[in-house]
């Protein structure tokens, strides 16, 4: 199976190019996917870390000619050469600000706030800002329009599911806002991590139907249980994963668990000890 190095630069479609950034790692993989759409100007989507040889490779592969840099949210491994790019080219920063949970790149500040609908033109091309909480509150993708590239940043990524953590990431609001990219002519992603993933339609139906089985595995483990907390839950909720990854994992059961709770479904977070309300019993056996 094709897989990307960093530092590697590919053209995903016309007046599109991909490159890798030079911070891979377990959670990134092999780095962050920074985009470049446009010509003669560009578009910066997603530039990344301030480090210094792949903000150079940006301003290289662009010639200076940056009209703006999107970024899809504000977590550190996706915006923080924003501002530096716009200091050295007087490229507008586009985006939306960092909420307050003490995870965010505070450097970046947006000269606009991009709001759902939101339209970007650059050398001929057009993209719409979809705002997409769940992964974290501020989250954008962008549509380029009339080709069905969504760049979806970590609301979607290729060889895995993204993490929801509390309290800026929702898994309510993420299933809303993957049914709501149902309803966009979206074909293929272009993902902040991994590659390109040709059938959007499946992969966004294929992760509704994770979070569906993972949400349902909650309630069966949970009624088992009668009481747990999250340490006792999180090995039996994800006894398919390697137990090396349950601490990420918890942020997830929590968002899980969460959603139950505003559904009437779950009850206990506040005393530290998760059950299955009556509602949920109910909803169980039905």
């Amino acid at each position: 199976m094709p897989s990307l190095v960093s530092g590697q630069l590919d053209e995903i479609a016309p007046g599109v190019r991909r490159l890798v950034a030079n911070n891979a790692s377990y959670m990134t993989g092999p780095g962050t996917n920074t985009y470049l759409v446009g010509r003669e100007r560009c578009v910066v989507i997603d530039p990344g870390p301030d480090e210094a040889a792949h903000v150079e490779r940006i301003l290289r592969e662009t010639r200076n000619q940056v009209a703006a840099v999107l970024v899809t949210h504000t977590h550190r491994d996706h915006s923080p050469a924003a501002v530096v790019i716009a200091e050295a080219t007087g490229a507008e920063l586009l985006g939306r600000a960092p909420p307050g949970d003490g995870r965010q790149d505070l450097t970046f500040q947006p000269d606009r706030t991009l709001v759902d609908g939101d339209e970007i033109d650059i050398d001929g091309l057009r993209l719409r800002a979809l705002h997409t909480p769940g992964h974290a509150s501020n989250h954008l993708c962008y549509l380029l329009e009339g080709t069905g590239l969504l760049f979806t940043g970590d609301h979607l990524m290729q060889g895995s599911t993204v993490v929801i953590a509390p309290p800026d990431g929702s898994m309510g609001d993420y299933l809303r806002s993957l049914r709501r990219l149902q309803q966009e002519p979206a074909t293929r992603i272009a993902p902040g991590h991994g590659l390109t993933i040709e059938d959007a339609q499946a992969e966004i139906e294929r992760i509704i139907g994770h979070r569906q089985q993972r949400e349902a595995k909650v309630l069966e483990r949970l009624a088992q249980l009668q009481s747990a907390d999250l340490d006792a839950l999180v090995v039996r909720v994800y006894d398919d994963v390697d137990p090396r990854l349950h601490v990420l994992a918890k942020s997830s059961l929590l968002a899980h668990l969460l959603k139950l709770e505003e559904d009437g479904v779950v009850s206990g977070g506040d005393s530290g000890g998760w059950r299955v309300s009556e509602v949920g019993v109910t909803a169980k056996n039905a």
